[in-house]
C-alpha cells in the first residue's frame, strides 16, 4: 500500500517544480525582453572594441569566480537531509575566506593584468570593480541556497530582476552620455549592491563564523567534484577567451562575445529558468526513479519546444536585423559565428538537462569526465582553427564540441527509464520547417525594421500552427498540469 505521506511529498515537489518553472519564465519574460532590447541598444551605442574589452575583462573575472567556491552551495541543495546551522555557517565561512583571499590577490595583480592586455585606466577600473563585486556575490550564497532548497523560486527571481534592471538602465544611460567602458563599471557596482540588499530582505539569514570539520568534510565530498566541473568550464570557455584576447583584436573578441550573447539568448531565457528549478527538484526526487524520469521527459520537451524555434528563428532573421537597423552593419562579420554558436545551443538545450540530472542523483564524477573531455577538445580544436580561419574558428570548434554532448543521454538512460527521441525530434522538425518558411518570406521583403517584425510574427504563428497539429494532445495535457499546479495552494 502506498504511503500517503510519500504521495503528498511527491505531489508537493512536482507542484512546486512546475509552478517554479512557470513563475521563473513568466516573471523573467519582461526582464528578459528588457535585457534583450537594452543589449541591442548598447550594441548600437558602443563600438565592438568596447564590447570586446568588457567581454575579456568579464572572462578574467570568471577565473576568480570559479575558484571562489568548492561546490558547497550545490552540495547543500543536493543534500537529502535539511542543512543544519553548522552546515550553513561552515559554507559561509569557507567561502568568505576564499573570496577575500582572491579579492586581495586580484587587486594586487590588477595593474599587471591590465598591462598584459594593454587596457587603459578605464579598463583597469572596470577590472577592479568586477573583482570587488565578488564580495557582494559571495554574501548572497546562503540566502539563495535557502530559497532554492525550499523551492521558493518566486522569491529567488526578484533579486535577479532588480539586478538586471539596475545594471542595464545604468549602462544605457551612461553609454548614451558617452561614458564608454565606464558605463559597465558603474553598472556592475550598482548591480552588486542592489542584489545583495534584495536577497537579504527576501531571505533573512544571520551570518556566522566557524567551521564544523565533519560537516565540511561531508559537503566537500560532493562539492569538490561538482566544482572541478566548473573549473574545467572555466578553462573551456573563459580562459579560452582570455587567450583569444592576445591573438585577436578587441573588435574580433567583440564579435565572438556578440555572437555568443545572441545565440545563447534562448538558452538563458528558457533553459536556465527550467534548470534553476530542476536541479533542486530532481534532488528531492532522486530516490523516486519513476517520478524523476517523468519529470526529466517533461523538462526536455519544454526546453526544446521553446529553445529550438527561438534559435532557428534568430538564425533566420539575424541577417535582416543587421542589414536594416541603423549603425548595426558593423556586426555583419559576426554572423557566421552566430550560426555556429546556435548549433552549440541546439545541443546544449538537451545535454545540460542530462548533466543536471547526473548531478542531482549524485554522480558528479561522471559529469567531471565529460567536462574533462570537452575542455581538452575545445582547446585542441579552437587554437589551430583560429590560426587557420581567424575568429570564425572559435565558432567551428564550439559547434563540433557541442555535438559530442549527445553521449550524456546514454549515461542518464543507464540510471533511468526515459524516452528522449520523441521529446526532441518533434520540436526540431517543426522549428526547421519554420526556419525555411521564414527565409522564403524574407526573400520577398525589403530590408526594413518593419519586415523584421513581420518575419518574427510570421514565424511564431507558423510554429504555433504546426505544433498544435502535431503536439495537440501533449500540449493540452501539459497545460492542464501547469494550470492545476498554479491554482492549487
Amino acid at each position: 500500500m502506498e504511503d500517503p505521506e510519500y504521495s503528498l511529498d511527491i505531489e508537493l515537489i512536482k507542484r512546486k517544480a512546475i509552478s517554479g518553472v512557470v513563475t521563473f519564465t513568466l516573471r523573467t519574460f519582461f526582464i528578459q525582453a528588457f535585457t534583450f532590447f537594452a543589449t541591442f541598444i548598447l550594441t548600437v551605442l558602443l563600438a565592438p572594441s568596447i564590447f570586446g574589452i568588457f567581454f575579456l575583462v568579464s572572462a578574467i573575472l570568471n577565473f576568480f569566480v570559479y575558484f571562489s567556491d568548492v561546490g558547497l552551495a550545490a552540495a547543500l541543495i543536493q543534500k537529502k537531509e535539511e542543512p543544519s546551522r553548522k552546515d550553513l555557517v561552515s559554507t559561509f565561512t569557507i567561502q568568505q575566506t576564499i573570496i577575500l583571499s582572491l579579492v586581495v590577490i586580484g587587486l594586487i595583480f590588477s595593474s599587471t593584468i591590465a598591462g598584459f592586455y594593454k587596457l587603459d585606466s578605464s579598463g583597469l577600473l572596470l577590472l577592479r570593480v568586477l573583482i570587488i563585486s565578488l564580495i557582494f556575490s559571495s554574501l548572497k550564497t546562503v540566502p539563495s541556497i535557502l530559497l532554492e532548497r525550499h523551492l521558493h523560486f518566486s522569491k529567488l527571481v526578484i533579486p535577479q530582476i532588480a539586478e538586471n534592471i539596475v545594471f542595464y538602465l545604468t549602462a544605457l544611460i551612461l553609454a548614451y552620455y558617452h561614458f564608454q567602458i565606464a558605463s559597465f563599471t558603474w553598472a556592475v557596482l550598482l548591480r552588486g549592491i542592489v542584489g545583495l540588499v534584495a536577497i537579504y530582505i527576501l531571505s533573512p539569514w544571520m551570518p556566522g563564523i566557524g567551521i564544523d570539520k565533519q560537516s565540511a568534510k561531508k559537503l566537500t565530498s560532493f562539492g569538490v567534484p561538482f566544482q572541478i566541473n566548473s573549473v574545467l568550464a572555466l578553462f573551456k570557455d573563459d580562459l579560452l577567451t582570455v587567450f583569444l584576447g592576445k591573438i585577436l583584436t578587441f573588435s574580433q573578441v567583440g564579435y565572438v562575445g556578440w555572437a555568443q550573447k545572441w545565440a545563447f539568448v534562448p538558452l538563458r531565457f528558457f533553459m536556465d529558468n527550467v534548470n534553476k528549478v530542476t536541479f533542486p527538484a530532481y534532488s528531492r526526487l532522486q530516490e523516486h526513479k519513476d517520478e524523476l524520469a517523468k519529470a526529466i521527459e517533461k523538462s526536455v520537451f519544454f526546453v526544446t519546444f521553446l529553445v529550438y524555434p527561438s534559435t532557428f528563428g534568430l538564425m533566420a532573421v539575424a541577417p535582416q536585423i543587421v542589414a536594416s537597423v541603423p549603425n548595426y552593419g558593423k556586426w555583419e562579420p559576426a554572423l557566421p559565428l552566430l550560426y555556429l554558436f546556435s548549433i552549440n545551443a541546439i545541443f546544449s538545450a538537451v545535454s545540460t538537462t542530462f548533466t543536471n540530472t547526473l548531478f542531482a542523483v549524485g554522480h558528479p564524477k561522471i559529469v567531471l569526465k565529460f567536462m574533462t573531455f570537452w575542455t581538452a577538445a575545445t582547446w585542441l580544436l579552437t587554437v589551430p582553427l583560429v590560426f587557420k580561419f581567424g575568429y570564425i574558428g572559435v565558432g567551428i570548434a564550439s559547434a563540433a564540441v557541442a555535438a559530442s554532448s549527445v553521449v550524456t543521454v546514454y549515461f542518464v538512460k543507464k540510471e533511468l527509464q526515459i524516452s528522449v527521441g520523441k521529446n526532441i525530434v518533434g520540436p526540431l522538425f517543426t522549428a526547421t520547417i519554420m526556419f525555411f518558411l521564414v527565409k522564403s518570406v524574407e526573400a520577398a521583403l525589403p530590408k526594413t525594421i518593419l519586415s523584421v517584425v513581420f518575419s518574427i510574427i510570421f514565424g511564431a504563428i507558423i510554429y504555433f500552427i504546426i505544433s498544435l497539429s502535431i503536439f495537440k494532445k501533449h500540449l493540452i495535457e501539459d497545460s492542464k498540469i501547469i494550470i492545476k499546479s498554479l491554482l492549487k495552494p
